[in-house]
Formats: structure tokens, C-alpha cells, sequence
């Protein structure tokens, strides 16, 4: 994995402006403007390497990031995003196949296997580090895009950039 170090940064993407954070253990958040206050500007920096990767995965030559990760959140949401780490660039899986894929351990024992699909819903809405955890992977069970913290243009120009089709210049 490459180092990266700590601090904030505005990365400027063909989606619109991505506010990235970083901590010394990794790249603590990758989000859209207005979803999270922004760190003092005293700690403002580049983060070189999270931009290299990006400008690479905009131009459509990485399809694999290779970056410390340290999202903070409960053992469910954590386990949810390492699921979505698993959906190879390019595809995508539902809401109910990514439920499958959790311990059922972790979820609430008042929460009904039915329910599942929901919860991991919701915590792909609380993924700290999008794009890189790919929570835009993600569609309903018939294949129509649901919910992204982006918004859903954004989710169609990432699966269209991951398909191979023109990104769309928002």
C-alpha cells in the first residue's frame, strides 16, 4: 500500500469538487462538499498519492486503488464496506446480494433477514471514502440505481466511467 499523509485536501474531479481527509493511519474521508464541515485550514495539504490514483481512475486507467484506508464506524459498517471492496470495478451487485455477503452475526437481532438489504442501505449511506470504497456499485434489486450520497448523476457517470462508456463532465 502507498503512504499518504495526514491532513485535507479539495480534489478537483471531472464529477465536481471531492473533499479528501487523511489521518496517519490512511484516507479517513473521500466526500462530496456539503456533506461534512471542513478541517481547520491549518491542516490543509496535498495529498499527493489520493490525487494521483484519482486522476488515474478518472482517466480510466486504475480500476484497483492502492491506498491505507481508515474509515471510523460500528463492526456493521465496517464490515459492509469491506464487502463493497469486493465488487470488482465494472460491476455492480444489490443491496440484498452485499446482505448476503455480511456475518449475520452483525446485524441487530430485531432486524428480520428480510430487512437486511435496508440496513446495508444505510450504511453504504454513511460510507466515509467514496469512489475508492465503492459504494456507487451498488443498485436496487431490478437494476435501477438507488440512493448515493452524491447524487445519482454521479453514481451514473462513475458505473458509465467503470463501464467503459464516456464519463459524463458534470
Amino acid at each position: 500500500m502507498s503512504d499518504i499523509e495526514a491532513g485535507w485536501s479539495v480534489y478537483e474531479s471531472p464529477i465536481g469538487p471531492l473533499n479528501l481527509a487523511a489521518g496517519p493511519r490512511g484516507l479517513t474521508a473521500l466526500g462530496f462538499p456539503g456533506r461534512s464541515q471542513a478541517p481547520a485550514e491549518a491542516e490543509r495539504r496535498p495529498l499527493p498519492e489520493v490525487t494521483r490514483q484519482l486522476d488515474a481512475y478518472f482517466a480510466g486507467e486504475l480500476r484497483e486503488f492502492d491506498l491505507p484506508l481508515d474509515p471510523q464506524g460500528t463492526p456493521l459498517e465496517l464490515a459492509v464496506w469491506r464487502a463493497l471492496l469486493e465488487i470488482p470495478y465494472g460491476q455492480t451487485a444489490s443491496y440484498g446480494e452485499q446482505a448476503a455477503r455480511i456475518d449475520p452475526s452483525l446485524f441487530d437481532p430485531d432486524v428480520e433477514p428480510w430487512q437486511r438489504a435496508r440496513v446495508v442501505g444505510a450504511a453504504n449511506g454513511r460510507n466515509p471514502i467514496a469512489i475508492v470504497i465503492p459504494c456507487h456499485r451498488v443498485i436496487g434489486a431490478d437494476g435501477s440505481l438507488t440512493g448515493y450520497g452524491g447524487g445519482l448523476d454521479r453514481k451514473r457517470a462513475l458505473l458509465d466511467l467503470e463501464s467503459s462508456r464516456q464519463l459524463a463532465i458534470l
